[in-house]
């Protein structure tokens, strides 16, 4: 694909767009964004294709496919907030739920939904990414920017305080 070989890039196509759309759809309900932000992700990753050095991050492709599908649902969900409300003074705005928030209330329901909200936002990004999107601790680091020790004892403390919020 880095060579520009449409069938390479054909055939990871075939192999995880259905498993994109899945993921993408278990953070958004709306159908036509999940169809803009795969076209976004693909378009991405040919243009890019060149650039991914998997093996010198340790990351993989799918990680890599799923950190861009990612920060474009998040770019969509800020394009939608963006245009649909009004412009609000700067104390007004600081109650607006952020983009992540939006997509967490709509995964996550319940008892469980409202502890993970509850969480300190730096430790639910990190469970989000391990157990929501199926991240690992490699691909997490990777995403959020952290090395792999800061997100291996977030992700311990935000599962201590999610089973002290629902003991």
């Amino acid at each position: 694909m880095a060579k520009g070989d449409r069938g390479a890039f054909d055939e990871l196509y075939r192999r995880t767009s259905p498993w994109l759309a899945v993921r993408l759809r278990r953070r958004c309900a709306d159908e036509q964004i999940v169809a803009e932000v795969m076209q976004e992700t693909y378009l991405a990753v040919w243009r890019a294709a060149g650039a991914f050095a998997g093996s010198a991050v340790g990351g993989t492709a799918v990680g890599w496919l799923w950190t861009i599908a990612a920060r474009r649902l998040v770019d969509a969900f800020r394009r939608r907030a963006h245009h649909a409300e009004p412009p609000v003074a700067a104390a007004e705005r600081a109650v607006v739920p952020a983009a992540e928030e939006e997509a967490l209330a709509g995964t996550v329901g319940g008892d469980v939904g409202d502890a993970l909200r509850r969480l300190a936002p730096e430790l639910r990004e990190v469970l989000q990414a391990t157990v929501l999107d199926g991240l690992s601790v490699r691909e997490t680091a990777v995403l959020l920017r952290l090395p792999e020790g800061t997100v291996k004892t977030r992700a311990r403390r935000a599962r201590i305080a999610m089973r002290e919020a629902l003991a």
